[in-house]
């Protein structure tokens, strides 16, 4: 288990992504892969009160939902670290100190549950003062209905606004960043977030960790995947760079006797600062391709052939 900064938050090194959810996974084949994730020893899920409302049919909502039934029926909320977010979704946008009381008692109803463990700022709202925000993420903390907050999508210097106005004003101070960051999206996080993240004791928990699935191996020249995300994962494969890296986690994920997958989710977890990669699955078939790399152990030329081939 990874200790998230200095809460008292213990989790699995391998998050689930609840955002395919109520999307390219229904509830049967979603509740399947939540309990293959905990029978694996996995203890924490990511959604958002947006998942998945541009599916079409969908409103909104739709994963947490899944997830509260899931844990009703398995009677195993105490044994789950779920975080949640707030300010993406157009029923309920942006981080008005109203806005969040509202999202955050609707998030609890999906989840049949009276906390949530780690509540998030979606995006930043620069239309709302910091210290309206944080007030009342501070305000539902000590009210016992949050445990702990973070931040998605925010730049370096946004951060630490937020931390200052945190220490000014005595409020709960998030404990952790979670950015677009895999071996193949470095650019964003690599640099003053990641600066960011060291100074100031915050976990990193990354999304995206797969890079939209090319990540997996099964995007190759030539090759045809039937997945939602295809044309986002396939640009990848226009990079000149592609072909030695997919050499290079072939080569590391067949030494391993492990799938491609979790070579990428080990290389993201090994970088300084990173906690949980965040990665999903719409079937349990899926969900066994990455679970490896929760405690798979790369060598350092390992992790150093993977770094340069996409450098």
């Amino acid at each position: 288990m990874a200790r998230l900064a200095d809460s008292d938050i213990d989790v699995f090194p391998l998050c689930l992504g609840g955002n395919v959810f109520g999307w390219t996974a229904d509830e049967a084949a979603s509740l399947e892969v939540l309990d293959a994730y905990h029978e694996a020893g996995g203890n924490f899920i990511d959604t958002a009160d947006s998942y998945m409302a541009a599916a079409p049919g969908n409103k909104g909502g739709e994963s947490e939902t899944i997830i509260g039934n899931w844990m009703a029926a398995r009677g195993n909320r105490d044994q789950v670290v779920v975080a949640t977010k707030v300010a993406k979704w157009s029923v309920r946008p942006g981080l008005g100190a109203d806005n969040v009381r509202l999202a955050i008692e609707d998030s609890l109803r999906r989840l049949q549950s009276d906390y949530v463990d780690i509540y998030y700022a979606h995006e930043d709202d620069r239309s709302t003062p910091l210290e309206e925000w944080l007030g009342v993420f501070d305000e539902l903390v000590k009210a016992g209905k949050v445990r702990a907050v973070a931040l998605s999508n925010f730049t370096a210097a946004r951060v630490e606004e937020a931390l200052a106005v945190c220490q000014r004003n005595g409020l709960t101070r998030p404990i952790a960043l979670q950015p677009h960051y895999s071996l193949v999206e470095r650019s964003e996080y690599e640099g003053e977030l990641r600066d960011v993240c060291q100074r100031s004791g915050l976990a990193c928990l990354p999304y995206f960790a797969l890079a939209r699935g090319f990540l997996t191996g099964k995007y190759r020249p030539g090759t045809s995947v039937d997945s939602p995300r295809a044309a986002g994962a396939s640009k990848y494969l226009e990079d000149p760079r592609a072909a030695g890296l997919i050499a290079a986690l072939d080569d590391i994920s067949a030494a391993h006797g492990v799938p491609i997958a979790s070579v990428a989710i080990a290389w993201l977890r090994e970088q300084p600062t990173v906690a949980a990669p965040i990665a999903s699955a719409r079937n349990a078939e899926q969900l066994h391709e990455i679970i490896p790399g929760a405690t798979l152990t790369l060598s350092v030329d390992e992790l150093e052939r993977l770094t340069g081939a996409w450098d």
